[in-house]
């Protein structure tokens, strides 16, 4: 029997995941599979509430108290050197906790991998729920990602991870930064599914503007050398139509090139190899979830 660790990064946010939790078990139910979660909570200020968890196939949840605040990511990418340091499984699943990774699509990453067994599956994002203004920042976030490094990335953390593929990530500096586009470079032998992208469970949304291009910035960091040469490539080209022509306005282009890969190297000296390889010493203790009844 398969055995399958559902990853979940939570910040401030217990009540979204009991209730996920009780909807991941729902969905679950008729998996012949051991099924496992870990909750990494980032440092959260707000004390964990007492759960009221009637769970029948879980096999466990626990809870992995960090020390420090790191963020999504960087919580993913510890969460990839527990496991493979320390667990013994055959995938990851690495969610959301607010309800927006929708557990109605575990099962379409369960089916897939059963299908290819060896590929990382990611859930692609044919449809999202947001508002029109961040649906509009998402649609140039991709097409700025297309343009500057070639590649068409549609999906996010969701996924379903084989422990090969794991052990591959978490041996990349470009997984403390990114970790869709740590996916994209690192995993070549991947397949995929449609996704909805659903809405939080409770409360606003807490990617902030500045948030969401740190989060843009750092998956095209994680393609760095092909920006350069593709911002290199441009500048040349765009040198040789306006010579002659050189003013102010002709040259702004030039200066916005030049700020946004000034930005993307700041933005990619947030990859750590070190600070990955250390990154267990930021756990300061594991809860085990008990109220509930597993079997």
């Amino acid at each position: 029997m398969k055995k399958f660790v559902i990853l979940i990064p939570i910040y401030n946010d217990w009540k979204s995941v009991f209730k996920l939790l009780n909807n991941i078990d729902l969905q679950v139910a008729d998996w012949d599979a051991e099924i496992s979660v870990l909750i990494f909570n980032d440092a959260s200020t707000e004390e964990r509430p007492a759960s009221e968890l009637n769970l029948k196939k879980l096999k466990s949840v626990r809870v992995i108290n960090m020390s420090y605040n790191r963020g999504h990511a960087r919580c993913n990418a510890t969460g990839l050197k527990y496991l493979t340091e320390k667990e013994d499984f055959d995938y990851v699943i690495p969610m959301d906790g607010d309800g927006e990774d929708r557990p109605e699509e575990l099962t379409l990453l369960f089916n897939k991998s059963k299908e290819s067994p060896s590929k990382t599956v990611t859930l692609d994002r044919i449809k999202r729920s947001e508002g029109f203004f961040f649906k509009l920042l998402y649609e140039c976030h991709k097409i700025l990602t297309y343009v500057f490094t070639g590649e068409l990335i549609k999906f996010g953390n969701y996924s379903c991870i084989p422990k090969e593929d794991a052990a591959k990530l978490v041996k990349e500096a470009c997984t403390w930064s990114s970790f869709s586009g740590s996916i994209t470079k690192v995993i070549s032998n991947r397949t995929s599914v449609p996704s909805i992208r659903g809405k939080r469970y409770f409360g606003p949304s807490k990617m902030n503007l500045f948030n969401l291009l740190i989060h843009s910035f750092a998956i095209i960091a994680v393609f760095k050398t092909a920006v350069i040469f593709r911002s290199i490539l441009f500048l040349f080209i765009y040198l040789f139509f306006i010579f002659g022509n050189i003013s102010f306005i002709t040259l702004l282009p030039i200066f916005t090139v030049l700020i946004f890969l000034l930005l993307i190297l700041k933005v990619s000296s947030r990859e750590n190899i070190d600070e990955l390889k250390n990154s267990l010493e930021n756990i300061n203790s594991i809860d085990i979830l008990s109220n509930f009844n597993s079997r």
